[in-house]
């Protein structure tokens, strides 16, 4: 069984960083492993998807705050999680050229 990182940990900020300080975590990390841009490395892909993760859980402020107080089983479909992810393209984790659309 593998442990996931502290989502905190994983965008690199403190645990009060506020929604422009994730955002530009999120996207710094996410130019840098975008498997288009990183074509074919696996370590890169799965840290996207990382990446990916956190900024879906630490942007939305029900989910953070479930994590902030039951840490992954409040939002990886333990109890009262909200379920898995989905990073096949809708949501958060588009396109490369999604990161930079606002």
């Amino acid at each position: 069984m593998s442990t996931k990182r502290d989502y905190y940990e994983t965008l690199g900020i403190s645990k009060n960083a506020n929604e422009v300080e994730i955002k530009k975590a999120y996207r710094r990390l996410a130019v840098k492993h975008h498997p288009d841009k990183t074509k074919g490395d696996k370590h890169s892909e799965e840290k996207f998807k990382e990446i990916s993760e956190a900024y879906e859980v630490l942007s939305d402020s029900s989910k953070r705050q479930r994590y902030d107080q039951f840490g992954h089983a409040g939002v990886n479909g333990g109890p009262g999680g909200m379920g898995g992810f989905d990073f096949g393209g809708g949501g958060q984790a588009g396109s490369f050229n999604d990161l930079f659309g606002d």
